[in-house]
């Protein structure tokens, strides 16, 4: 086989490779269906990909949801530090219209609420029917969180909501485990 061929042959398969691997990850979507006041309440955090706004967690991760008024959802998350106090951090979520696996969340002040730019999304990409764990994420798979009502989950649930998010496209190499498994 002369050179040509090969180079011919080499790209081709580069080409068929990359390919493959756009089309290999499913869209991140979010759920269908959200009851919002059956999901407010608190929630544990098993694991997520590494925030900055995180890096001082080193356990005992919540997030608490409120139903603070029609379309305002209070949002509180609060994690044990490594001197052992408790930080957090207060912020508002609004649903997304017509969309109802979706929210934006916002930490800034109100007064700035009306900057686009404040408001992160906020998808619910797996919901336990009986909303015992729940899986978030966003569109861009710059971040995601797994959460559970009990402060550690099973860890075939767990491994399976794993590769959900790969299915979906996340890099789960940086995965930071928040609670234990049973």
């Amino acid at each position: 086989m002369n050179r040509r061929h090969l180079g011919t042959i080499t790209v081709a398969a580069l080409l068929a490779c990359s390919m493959f691997s756009v089309q290999a990850a499913a869209p991140v979507t979010s759920v269908p269906q959200l009851d919002i006041s059956r999901y407010a309440g608190q929630w544990h955090e098993i694991a997520h990909l590494p925030m900055a706004f995180q890096k001082q967690c080193v356990g005992d991760i919540t997030a608490r949801y409120s139903l603070d008024a029609p379309g305002k959802i209070g949002v509180l998350n609060a994690c044990r530090t490594k001197d052992g106090s408790i930080d957090q951090a207060q912020g508002v979520a609004r649903p997304v219209e017509g969309h109802p696996g979706r929210l934006e969340v916002r930490f800034a002040p109100e007064w700035l609420s009306w900057l686009p730019w404040v408001w992160a999304d906020y998808w619910v990409i797996a919901l336990d029917p009986e909303y015992q764990w729940a899986m978030v994420g966003e569109p861009g798979r710059d971040y995601l969180w797994i959460l559970s009502r009990e402060p550690s989950m099973e860890r075939a649930q767990f491994e399976q909501l794993k590769a959900k998010a790969e299915a979906m496209g996340y890099d789960l190499a940086p995965l930071i485990m928040a609670a234990p498994l049973r």
